[in-house]
């Protein structure tokens, strides 16, 4: 799949949440620390999936993968140099180098994509005033030595991911550390995954005021982890509902910390109906209207959430949203084009999007900018078009959702490949 056509229409039906891509890598890299055997499930297909499981292969870890379960048997780490290979997965690079750190690997790293220009200078820095040298200033990079323990300081407000890398790794030491935070704490809800991901699997880790003391010494705990309904991902369908259709998803959590369970509440003040019971979650549209959207703790739900507000009547603002601009793609450039390409109105500021909802979109095309995001979004906006709509680049989803566009097809939706 490269190029595809997606047609209008009005979805409707049931589908079963994809497993959470944010909860898989959390799980998977527990399982690998832990000593003895584990297992993963469910587990995707995906690309990003593929450069946790691939990193920590070639970091020693042994896994046997049976459809959508994933076995570790708890081998001893490599001891001689290696080569990890994060492809474009911000969240492989992030949480892997401290962990590397942490068990005195000699490593390379190396990136793919918009990864190598995505700033990880904050973590890197920390690293080597706790005993790794570091040798280039960008993908790809090396590290030698070992991680010492101590105190971290970092910014809240860079990348929640560097904060969780060190909350993988630092129980590994034998020395216990402090992460400090010098400012107050973006993303929070994915810290607190991690947090979760970690008492699964028997680690500590201690809340202070302005971050955490973390003990060494501790041992992970191998176990069985059933791997949670995606919010990120299923929010494209709930979003599809609120346009214009009736989409139940199952597998959703109500009480999980994933912070994009946050697209329930705004499906609701966007004026759509929504109901949860047994475990389902039901979207309705309604006459929608446009709202405003704090950015900084869901900053993935912003290009689903900048189309739907196309779709309703009146301004939408979302801001606190400059983070979005280091994703895989330029996102805030990138929607308000994908938004203006289709016919409706979008204004680009340095940290923030106005989409000036006008009720519908006509169609036209889209070019994907390789973010598996921006053709999710592009594709819903195409199902609620007065005209088909052209994406570029459809095989981005491939990064995060492989099985998108049959899910589309479950729904009732039309595409063609290009």
């Amino acid at each position: 799949m490269s190029d595809v056509r997606v047609y209008p229409g009005r979805p409707s039906g049931c589908l079963t949440a994809p497993p959470s891509k944010s909860a898989a890598h959390r799980a998977l890299i527990c399982a690998a620390l832990a000593r003895g055997e584990s297992e993963i499930a469910p587990v995707s297909d995906s690309t990003d999936m593929a450069a946790t499981l691939g990193v920590l292969a070639a970091m020693g870890q042994r896994t046997e993968r049976d459809g959508k379960t994933v076995r570790f048997r708890g081998m001893p780490w490599v001891k001689q140099p290696v080569v990890l290979n994060c492809r474009e997965s911000g969240s492989t690079l992030r949480f892997l180098l401290p962990v590397a750190a942490a068990l005195g690997l000699s490593a390379t790293f190396l990136g793919e994509g918009r990864l190598p220009e995505r700033p990880i200078g904050v973590l890197t820095e920390q690293l080597t005033r706790h005993g790794i040298s570091v040798t280039g200033s960008g993908m790809p990079f090396s590290i030698k030595g070992k991680l010492t323990g101590g105190v971290f300081t970092l910014p809240g407000d860079v990348s929640s991911q560097f904060i969780s890398g060190l909350l993988f790794a630092l129980p590994l030491l034998m020395q216990d550390s402090e992460i400090r935070l010098t400012t107050p704490l973006e993303s929070a809800a994915y810290v607190d995954m991690t947090l979760s991901a970690l008492a699964d699997a028997g680690i500590r880790i201690e809340r202070t005021g302005d971050g955490f003391l973390i003990k060494g010494g501790q041992l992970y705990r191998p176990g069985r982890k059933t791997v949670e309904g995606d919010f990120s991902n299923a929010a494209f369908w709930l979003c599809a509902g609120v346009i214009g259709g009736t989409i139940a998803i199952d597998g959703l959590q109500g009480q999980s910390v994933q912070g994009d369970r946050a697209i329930v509440k705004l499906a609701q003040a966007f004026g759509a109906s929504v109901s949860a019971q047994n475990g389902q979650i039901t979207v309705e549209s309604a006459p929608l209207r446009g709202i405003r959207i704090d950015a900084a703790p869901i900053p993935d739900l912003v290009p689903i959430l900048a189309v739907t507000a196309a779709f309703a009547q009146g301004d939408t603002e979302i801001y606190n949203a400059a983070r979005l601009r280091i994703k895989e793609s330029d996102r805030l450039s990138a929607v308000s084009g994908l938004i203006r390409n289709l016919g409706g109105e979008a204004q680009e500021f340095p940290d923030r999007l106005i989409i000036r909802g006008s009720g519908g979109l006509r169609g036209g095309e889209v070019d994907g900018m390789n973010d598996h995001r921006i053709v999710m979004s592009a594709a819903i906006a195409a199902l609620f078009c007065h005209e088909p709509v052209v994406i570029r680049g459809a095989q981005a989803v491939r990064k995060s959702y492989p099985d998108f566009f049959e899910d589309l097809k479950r729904l009732g939706g039309r595409y063609d490949v290009i």
